[in-house]
């Protein structure tokens, strides 16, 4: 198994966006989307201590650990750490698997096409981040 943390608050993947260039529309990643991928990238690389990446079927464990507004009142601010409070404001849950999922491609995996299973969980968190856990499951890639 491979886990690595990315710290700071989820980013969720942002879609393309499109500008014209010389009279053609040109396609691109919005900077904070770019920036927050070559970021998980890193952590990932750096997970996998110069191993390949894997060519079988995946499963990722993602846990989404998001900031506690400070606006809050205390107590809420109490039973959002204690997990009575969920975490159902954005950024979406899918989103941010959307960023991680290639920013691992070609370093934790072949493809993100290769995953198989999906458990993510979003939480309030007095420490934000994301938690990354990477296995390889039982079965034969097609």
């Amino acid at each position: 198994m491979i886990q690595f943390t990315i710290p700071g608050a989820p980013v969720a993947k942002a879609r393309a966006r499109v500008t014209m260039v010389g009279g053609f529309a040109r396609a691109y990643t919005p900077k904070k989307t770019a920036d927050y991928e070559a970021r998980v990238a890193g952590y990932a690389k750096a997970a996998m201590r110069h191993l390949p990446p894997s060519a079988s079927p995946i499963e990722i464990l993602l846990e989404l650990r998001m900031p506690i507004p400070s606006s809050w009142s205390k107590a809420k601010r109490a039973a959002a750490a204690a997990g009575t409070v969920r975490a159902t404001k954005k950024p979406d849950a899918d989103n941010v698997l959307k960023g991680v999922k290639d920013a691992c491609n070609g370093i934790v995996w072949v493809d993100d096409s290769q995953v198989v299973e999906l458990r993510v969980r979003k939480l309030y968190s007095l420490a934000p981040c994301v938690v990354v856990a990477v296995r390889v499951v039982d079965g034969e890639s097609a």
